[in-house]
């Protein structure tokens, strides 16, 4: 086996593992197994302008395998986490693993 292939093993069987680190929710309406990463998310912000005088951004970070979703999401384009609309900031594939930052308004 290649160092890819046991990497992209270990990423189904080990870190998007439901029975290890993944997390069961619902993405755009179908039961997905993510990993938030609210560790990373905080890291990333703290290289972005993020102050908005009297509004408050709710942001999230999640990984998804890239087969479970199917393409990479449109930066700018909608989508559901949990059953609420989010805005795609960022979308990267990290080998097989899509790395998506969403981003919700609430005045």
């Amino acid at each position: 086996m290649t160092f890819k292939e046991l990497v992209q093993q270990d990423t189904k069987e080990i870190f998007l593992n439901f029975d290890e680190f993944g997390e069961t929710h619902l993405v755009d309406g179908e039961e997905k197994v993510i990993i938030i990463d609210t560790n990373e998310l905080v890291e990333r912000e703290k290289r972005r302008d993020i102050s908005m005088a009297g509004v408050f951004k709710k942001r999230l970070l999640f990984y998804i395998q890239a087969e479970d979703l199917g393409g990479m999401p449109k930066i700018g384009g909608v989508m559901l986490l949990d059953r609420k609309s989010y805005v795609v900031t960022d979308a990267i594939n990290e080998d097989g693993i899509y790395s998506i930052s969403l981003e919700a308004a609430k005045a």
